[in-house]
């Protein structure tokens, strides 16, 4: 399931929101007020769900946004001329005033996105031959060895660069081979 945090500036906006949420069966894993504790969160985890208003405290959803992982999606809850101009990507836009059920069906449709998202990257690591997994171990060895990183550090270390350069695993091992033994 996906980690679901709520944020917005005014806390009784955030609670109301993730009060419907749970009414309605759906975990809500945190609630805060400012996109710097949202990004400390997804430092945390794989994936998510952020349900945002416009703006923050310290910065506005497309700040947040465009600091997001790629495995997190948004939906932003704000009046429809806040996103005249178009959402960026990963940005689902629900207008004010809101209705607790389309805020359910909205997220819930998220979550099964993310869910065959999942299934779908799961499948393709499963997919890889041995080729390909020796040049991932390889990386991983030469992390270890010169970062005295520990495996699961190494592996961490790969995906995260893999999903910011937008390379799959594999391309990004070969990179870090090929930087590090010149």
């Amino acid at each position: 399931m996906s980690n679901i945090i709520v944020v917005f500036p005014k806390r009784e906006n955030a609670v109301n929101i993730r009060n419907s949420l749970v009414r309605a069966g759906i975990e809500v894993s945190a609630v805060c007020l400012t996109g710097a504790k949202v990004l400390q969160y997804a430092d945390n985890w794989n994936d998510g769900i952020v349900v945002c208003g416009y703006r923050f405290q310290d910065m506005q959803y497309t700040d947040l946004r465009e600091s997001l992982p790629d495995t997190f999606d948004m939906l932003l809850v704000a009046s429809a001329d806040k996103w005249m101009d178009g959402l960026p990507d990963g940005v689902v836009g629900l207008p004010l005033p809101i209705k607790v059920y389309d805020l359910v069906n909205t997220v819930e449709m998220i979550q099964q996105t993310q869910s065959r998202k999942r299934r779908k990257r799961r499948e393709t690591i499963r997919k890889r031959d041995d080729s390909q997994r020796k040049i991932i171990d390889q990386a991983k060895a030469l992390l270890i060895e010169r970062n005295n990183m520990s495996e699961e550090e190494a592996h961490r270390y790969l995906q995260k660069s893999s999903m910011e350069s937008g390379t799959n695993m594999i391309e990004t091992a070969q990179m870090v081979l090929t930087i590090m033994n010149e």
